[in-house]
């Protein structure tokens, strides 16, 4: 099975040319798309949206994940194992928060070009190299044929909440499509049976609740969301839209009294 996560929406050819690649190398293989939905460029969205759900894949599975800004230029391009999981990506961070998951972390940069398409473009690595690189893994290349062991995969400067015996702060991670700001705190940051008044932007909501049917149509509300991280968000409407936000906005969770 091969998932792909993409910015490259589905009006283009671009996704299709790459499942062609793939289906070339393995027919009848399953493909998954995670999302090509991902904001143009967007490397720290797609890298919270593939840590968020690989891990509820089949054990080697290979996620294909292409938000690639640098193409054409010497980035690297890279595979990965992360326990039972694989991983073929430009080398930007956009793995980064995957790594976060395991020490049991082997890591490849793409130089066997035996591996790659004949002819590689400039602009589209992920139909000429990425692509046929996941491809060759599901075959059951192994990882090292790839090319050379790294040590140095590039990683992003992941924004880390500050927890205190007075709540949390943290930051909102992304914005998904129904407006609800997905913050980088954690579940367990707070104290079980504890009223909290949890504030971003204009917006203060005070309580956190469990579903969205606990709050009247348009009222907003905090929860901890399907991550396991607390969630703002509005019922049948924005949250993003209420509070004026966006991702990296400040959001503090304190207690009431």
């Amino acid at each position: 099975m091969i998932t792909l996560t993409t910015d490259f929406g589905t009006r283009d050819g671009y996704v299709a040319a790459m499942k062609g690649v793939i289906l070339g190398i393995v027919p009848g293989v399953d493909l998954v798309d995670i999302s090509h939905e991902v904001a143009p460029q967007d490397i720290h969205e797609a890298a919270y949206l593939v840590a968020g759900v690989y891990r509820f894949f089949p054990p080697q599975t290979v996620h294909l994940v292409v938000v690639d800004p640098g193409v054409g230029t010497e980035r690297r391009g890279l595979a990965l194992r992360v326990g039972a999981h694989r991983f073929v990506a430009p080398d930007n961070g956009v793995l980064a928060p995957v790594l976060e998951d395991s020490d049991d972390v082997e890591a490849i940069a793409l130089t066997n070009s035996d591996y790659w398409l004949d002819d590689v473009s400039h602009s589209f690595h992920g139909r000429d190299i990425f692509a046929p690189v996941a491809a060759h893994l599901v075959r059951g290349v192994p990882l090292e044929a790839l090319g050379m062991r790294i040590r140095d995969p590039v990683r992003l400067t992941l924004p880390t909440p500050r927890v205190t015996e007075r709540g949390a702060e943290g930051t909102v991670l992304w914005v998904d499509r129904f407006g609800n700001l997905v913050t980088n705190i954690p579940a367990d940051a707070l104290a079980p049976g504890e009223a909290y008044r949890v504030t971003v932007g204009r917006l203060t909501v005070t309580g956190l609740f469990t579903t969205y049917g606990q709050v009247r149509a348009g009222q907003p509300l905090a929860l901890v969301g399907s991550h396991g991280y607390v969630e703002i968000a509005v019922r049948e409407g924005s949250a993003a839209e209420l509070a004026g936000v966006d991702r990296g906005a400040v959001v503090r969770v304190q207690p009431e009294s």
